[in-house]
């Protein structure tokens, strides 16, 4: 069920990585490093600009996802993270 983001929180800007290069990071973000845009107060900062990578822009926040508080969302993404790695033989 989609949800409203919460304010404050920016696990969505620091848990996951983003392969992609994009403004200010053209090496994309590791998964767990805050990306360049989130400001002090865990707004996204690109928030509606183009420039922001695509998978920032197609993330719907879901309490399946982004839990009951910032910190369940920051765990709750990094699990996401590590499952979502490709099985390396």
């Amino acid at each position: 069920m989609t949800m409203a983001c919460r304010s404050g929180c920016g696990a969505c800007c620091i848990a996951p990585s983003v392969s992609e290069p994009f403004f200010g990071m053209p090496e994309g973000k590791p998964a767990g490093m805050p990306c360049t845009h989130l400001s002090e107060d865990f707004a996204c900062k690109l928030f509606g600009d183009p420039r922001r990578p695509a998978m920032c822009s197609q993330f719907m926040a879901e309490e399946s996802v982004c839990g009951f508080d910032r910190r369940d969302a920051l765990a709750r993404l990094a699990l996401l993270e590590i499952e979502s790695q490709p099985v390396r033989s």
